[in-house]
């Protein structure tokens, strides 16, 4: 990996070069869309947030919280996305809900900052009441409320997995500002009992399920699945994903590899201790950094061409910045 190559200076400089290309799209709302003019959603505004916070840009991160808190609806749910302010795709999706816990942990690991972790608690705490209000008896929490706020009877199990690590850091921050939220750990406790025991509960089980990559790693990243079964999750299907000297496939049924899998790959190895192979995977993936600091989303094989034309995502850096720091001694400690 570049981290083994470069001084920590030296990788310090080059993730700073990333954040500047995140910063540079943040709007002066707080808000960060995937690229100039394009839409904004919860989740990987909050995974830009984090990347900033992880290059030292401490003030763009809170000003894309406080965003947040602003956009936040009544029910503690966000619109799928937003342009302009106003809300583009009308639904109410629970992992985004919950994301915002996560990455104000991190926020507050960062920057030690007790005051703003106040400030962000209510903000917190309605985002996951809102998704737990959309958990099932058997354990799994359903996708999202439409604009008539009816249900969306399917529970991913990405985004599940996400979600399960989002109470987490939820119940961590009610624990560093004196509260107790049983509730909420026992919620955490159920759903990760049923993603481990209970793939027919989640949207795609089978093999529609095997054919995304997200499906695949997520509850490996978010430390749902662990240990000897995590290795052996991962080894099943890696001839089938992974592409030798290019990276991870989005899903199954496209012909390309994306930069954000492949980074979000790296990260599950890492948690594993697949250091080796995490190290392999971002080789491969950082040549496709433009001048500008972006990376383009994907490549189209065999032809290999950039894909889609002339993408670079603020949400593509984010994680490049993630999974570069992941396991380098520059990574903040105690990480969610």
């Amino acid at each position: 990996m570049l981290s083994s190559k470069m001084t920590a200076s030296d990788l310090r400089r080059f993730v700073e070069e990333i954040g500047a290309f995140i910063a540079a799209h943040q709007l002066p709302s707080g808000a960060i869309p995937y690229y100039q003019d394009g839409v904004t959603d919860p989740w990987d505004h909050v995974e830009c947030a984090i990347a900033l916070d992880l290059c030292g840009m401490s003030d763009s991160a809170t000003k894309a919280y406080r965003w947040l808190a602003e956009m936040q609806n009544p029910d503690g749910s966000w619109w799928y996305t937003y342009q302009s302010g106003q809300r583009k795709e009308p639904a109410k999706d629970t992992n985004h809900s919950t994301y915002v816990a996560t990455g104000v942990w991190l926020h507050y690991l960062t920057t030690r900052d007790k005051l703003f972790l106040r400030e962000m608690w209510p903000v917190v705490e309605h985002g996951i009441g809102f998704t737990l209000s959309l958990q099932q008896p058997t354990g799994e929490i359903y996708w999202s409320l439409d604009y008539k706020d009816d249900p969306w009877p399917s529970a991913p199990l990405s985004g599940s997995s996400c979600i399960c690590q989002s109470i987490t850091s939820g119940v961590k921050i009610a624990h560093a500002l004196g509260f107790d939220r049983p509730n909420w750990e026992k919620a955490a406790v159920r759903l990760a009992k049923a993603i481990r025991e209970r793939p027919e509960l989640f949207d795609g089980h089978g093999d529609n399920q095997r054919g995304y990559a997200m499906n695949w790693y997520y509850p490996i990243l978010t430390g749902v699945v662990s240990g000897k079964e995590a290795g052996e999750r991962l080894a099943e299907q890696w001839p089938e994903f992974v592409v030798d000297g290019w990276g991870c496939k989005c899903s199954l049924d496209q012909p390309w590899v994306t930069v954000a899998e492949t980074c979000e790959l790296a990260m599950a190895l890492v948690g594993i201790g697949e250091i080796k192979a995490a190290d392999t995977l971002l080789e491969w993936v950082l040549p496709m950094q433009d001048s500008d600091g972006g990376f383009w989303t994907g490549i189209r094989l065999p032809e290999e061409i950039i894909y889609p034309p002339d993408e670079k995502t603020t949400w593509t850096a984010a994680g490049v910045i993630l999974a570069l720091l992941a396991d380098s001694e520059l990574a903040i400690p105690n990480h969610p």
